[in-house]
């Protein structure tokens, strides 16, 4: 085989990681949490809810960059990092991302279990365990290339599905693409408070915690590292974003046709609690409600899969018992999750806490990568990290305190713990 095919074929393997690793950022992004959170906050705020989530993707974006940029140019893990930093910040970065991985990993349980629910009227009891049992079948059946293209595939099943159920409920686009700029808050700039909690579940359930280092350490795992690979390191962290984005911006749309038509997304008699898939009862009948607990579950699987690997792959540099057998670890915490999900119950106010807790992470964590960001030791010599990067993160630092001390985001928290 001659040089150039060489350079072809390992060009077009490269390829492929690097939208394997968008993908698996993005679908981990696209959990039940996110389904759930979208369907609660489209009722709670109609077509200001555009306002929302252009604001969390600008944030976003701020937050993705920052990170897959440092840890493409290091080659290193983002609890090496934070260890690099300050000896024992990557240990507590590791407890804080573990825990949050923990967190999200309860709910993507819990909303297999609806989906379960939704789909074949399986006992949300029975579901969970259900789910536990396919992920950890999808998970160890495989290798990584072939996990890599069944999130992939899994992830364009759902955005096909839902842009079916968008054109059927037919919402008013030109509102909510006015209202995505203009938000209605009564005249009263003060109104835009009301914002804040759903921005930071958001924020949280798309780029906190784990979600972030998903699709980076996914790179680090396949060798694509270094200042060469900048610019595909890049190009792959808003690749994934954007599909994340785009699958809220559609799933929004769909929702917000149920809402504006008068269309309560209560449960209704003999259904549990599910506002998502409520609204898609309402857009198209109980074919709908079914084809959203397909979603539903495939959401919550890959989610689980996802929040799984990250997690342990936080842990696994401090351990060579945890390195050796990593799977077996991942395995126990899909165990230990459903096992908590099955004690704490309730998924749909489990999946909007966890969104938000994770938001929390992350101003240590971005913080971490912006000191990790001027240090040579880090990033080398050669990489310099653009200046307005830097000023962007501190901005989102200061709005993430913000927003979560004063904006009434703690209540909101404790206030739906106790509905728990």
């Amino acid at each position: 085989m001659s040089n150039k095919v060489k350079e072809a074929v390992k060009d077009k393997s490269k390829a492929r990681i690097l939208l394997g690793a968008a993908f698996i950022m993005a679908i981990s992004a696209i959990g039940p949490g996110f389904l759930t959170q979208t369907a609660r906050f489209t009722e709670d705020h109609g077509s200001n809810h555009g306002f929302i989530i252009l604001i969390s993707l600008l944030l976003g974006i701020g937050v993705q960059l920052n990170v897959w940029r440092v840890i493409g140019v290091s080659g290193m893990r983002g609890q090496d990092i934070g260890n690099k930093v300050l000896p024992g910040l990557g240990w507590l970065l590791m407890v804080l991302i573990v825990i949050g991985g923990f967190a999200f990993n309860i709910g993507n349980v819990g909303g297999s279990a609806l989906g379960l629910n939704a789909m074949l009227n399986v006992p949300v009891d029975y579901g969970y365990w259900i789910a536990c049992v396919l992920a950890i079948f999808v998970f160890v059946s495989k290798s990584k290339s072939v996990m890599d293209w069944v999130m992939k595939i899994l992830g364009v099943v759902m955005i096909l599905v839902v842009i079916g159920v968008m054109f059927r409920t037919a919402p008013p686009v030109g509102e909510a693409a006015f209202r995505t700029i203009w938000p209605d808050v009564g005249g009263n700039i003060a109104g835009i408070s009301i914002f804040f909690f759903p921005i930071m579940t958001y924020l949280g359930g798309t780029v906190g915690g784990y979600i972030t280092f998903s699709g980076a350490h996914r790179l680090l795992d396949a060798d694509i590292s270094g200042k060469e690979n900048l610019k595909k390191i890049t190009t792959s962290s808003v690749q994934g974003l954007s599909i994340a984005t785009l699958m809220r911006i559609v799933l929004f749309l769909a929702i917000l046709g149920v809402v504006v038509a008068g269309h309560s997304l209560a449960p209704g008699e003999g259904r549990i609690p599910n506002p998502a898939a409520e609204a898609f009862y309402h857009g198209a009948g109980m074919i709908g409600f079914r084809f959203f607990g397909l979603i539903l579950l495939i959401a919550g699987l890959t989610s689980i899969i996802g929040a799984a690997y990250t997690s342990i792959s936080f842990v696994k540099t401090f351990s060579k018992v945890i390195d050796k057998y990593e799977r077996f670890f991942i395995i126990g915490m899909i165990i230990i999750s459903t096992a908590i999900m099955q004690l704490v119950g309730n998924p749909p106010e489990m999946l909007v806490v966890v969104g938000f807790l994770n938001s929390m992470i992350l101003p240590f964590t971005l913080l971490t990568v912006l000191l990790a960001s001027r240090r040579k030791d880090i990033v080398g010599t050669e990489y310099k990290h653009p200046i307005w990067l830097t000023i962007f993160g501190v901005v989102i630092i200061g709005i993430c305190i913000w927003f979560i001390a004063v904006g009434g985001g703690l209540q909101n928290v404790v206030n739906l713990i106790r509905g728990v």
